[in-house]
């Protein structure tokens, strides 16, 4: 992961399409960092107010150096937000504390940059690079687009209905696995 406070100077200055592009790649690691409470709360509706909370406040924010600042602190946000909600739904303290103790120490509130492994760059590029046809023209589109556009756009661009667009969108992805796994890449590893 890069760091996204890169896109912080615009976002201050309002720019959405530069909030898109911070959002593209902060969204994930914030919902990561809430999946210890998505037994007892609406993770989908934190994730929303958290970033929403994040557009408001980034004008004011100032970095600490370190990189991923504003990414650290929607982690944060995301948290207390969590923990906010689980009182208000009267979850038991212990319960509570319990949650809120464990994503502390876990390792979710970690964002610093991690450099990509060359060598599953590679393989990666390589099993792409494989792909033939409406799959390979389906991804590309996918993988293409930033800030990120919908998918019924991306499809009309191909000259793809929405349902054909996200079919081929499929098999690209499971040829890739596929790809990957004959390389000796296991994706279940690849991703803890």
């Amino acid at each position: 992961m890069s760091d996204l406070d890169q896109h912080l100077p615009a976002i201050a200055a309002g720019d959405a399409e530069a909030f898109a592009a911070w959002l593209a790649g902060a969204e994930p690691r914030i919902r990561l960092s809430l999946s210890r409470f998505a037994a007892h709360v609406d993770v989908e509706a934190v994730v929303q107010e958290t970033l929403l909370r994040v557009w408001q406040v980034a004008p004011r924010f100032e970095p600490d150096g370190r990189a991923n600042g504003l990414l650290r602190l929607g982690v944060r946000i995301a948290r207390n937000q969590a923990i906010s909600e689980l009182r208000r739904r009267r979850v038991p303290v212990a319960t509570t504390e319990a949650l809120a103790r464990a994503a502390e120490d876990s390792a979710c509130l970690a964002v610093e940059p991690v450099e990509p492994d060359p060598a599953l760059r590679a393989a990666l590029n390589q099993c792409v690079e494989q792909l033939k046809g409406p799959p390979k023209r389906a991804l590309a589109q996918r993988l293409g687009e930033l800030p990120l556009r919908p998918d019924r756009e991306l499809a009309e661009r191909v000259g793809m209905s929405l349902n054909t667009f996200l079919q081929n969108v499929r098999r690209a992805r499971k040829a890739v696995e596929t790809c990957l796994a004959r390389a000796g890449v296991r994706l279940a590893e690849v991703a803890r």
